[in-house]
């Protein structure tokens, strides 16, 4: 049996059938997960909640993958974004990194993989949060005159 992996997991993608199918493969996993079909869909969901991973994928209507990450980006620098693509090419995937995403993954998306990805980004977003932790810890150990 696999061990269970314990993340809040944001997914975009607007093929509803594919994020319902990987929704309910990630949960399985202890994965928690929430869904959207439109890039500003999630950029306000990201603005109002925090998740620990957001699985992102390049080619949507209205705003594309990349305007999402920019705009994600934007609201919460240390987001750990992996990217998605039916049909990527080598420029978008390039793209894509130099604007922040930690990853870039070929659809069909390998569930191995994809848990793989996952688990090193929350493993990235602990040692941000930590590390932010402590310079507001040491910020107010400074500011005091005792």
């Amino acid at each position: 049996m696999e061990e269970q992996l314990h993340a809040r997991v944001l997914l975009v993608d607007d093929e509803e059938d594919f994020i319902n199918t990987l929704a309910s493969r990630l949960e399985v996993r202890g994965l928690k997960v929430t869904s959207a079909t439109r890039g500003v869909e999630a950029v306000e969901l990201v603005a109002n909640q925090r998740f620990d991973i957001v699985v992102l994928d390049l080619a949507m209507p209205g705003i594309d993958g990349l305007e999402t990450l920019k705009r994600i980006k934007e609201q919460d620098p240390d987001a750990e974004i992996i990217m998605l693509s039916g049909h990527g090419n080598l420029h978008s995937g390039v793209e894509a990194i130099k604007l922040g995403a930690e990853d870039f993954l070929e659809k069909p998306v390998d569930i191995r993989e994809l848990l793989g990805k996952i688990e090193e980004a929350k493993e990235r977003r602990i040692l941000v949060l930590q590390k932010r932790a402590k310079e507001e810890v040491d910020g107010i150990l400074r500011s005091k005159s005792w």
